[in-house]
């Protein structure tokens, strides 16, 4: 990957939506490189997949949360499995530390927080703690790393 590649990442990453036309007139390439340049590096692996970011309050999702969930070994991967079904759960991270899965949900009010809570998220077996975090405010919010 050269310094071009690394300037079509950053640009993508600005606007996914913009020509091939537009992006070769900014780097001095012609659109048949571009395009052939992020064929390249879709096919390698570098870009996995292109995607929108919804606005979740806009849909009606005002309540983000962050839940550390404390597991037992033996139940770890059922469980991912089981909340990785829920629309409303964002991403499931495994960490390090004093839980075992970091769980990004969002919901629309406190009554969907406690009905995910007690009628989803407290009937898995193997759940030894669970620890809730709202989030108030993003200062950054990215989709990934930087080229």
């Amino acid at each position: 990957m050269d310094l071009i590649d690394r300037k079509i990442l950053e640009m993508l990453l600005q606007n996914s939506r913009i020509s091939f036309v537009e992006m070769g007139k900014e780097l001095g390439i012609s659109r048949v490189s571009v395009r052939e340049r992020i064929k390249t590096l879709e096919d390698s692996g570098v870009i996995k997949e292109f995607t929108i970011i919804l606005n979740q309050e806009k849909l009606g999702k005002e309540i983000s949360l962050f839940l550390n969930i404390d597991v037992e070994a033996a139940h770890l991967e059922t469980i991912a499995e089981e909340l990785a079904l829920v629309p409303d759960v964002i991403s499931i991270y495994q960490m390090t530390g004093p839980s075992t899965l970091h769980v990004h949900l969002v919901v629309s009010n406190m009554e969907e927080l406690k009905k995910f809570l007690y009628e989803k998220l407290y009937t898995l077996k193997g759940i030894k703690t669970v620890e809730t975090q709202v989030l108030l405010r993003r200062f950054k919010s990215q989709g990934g790393i930087r080229p």
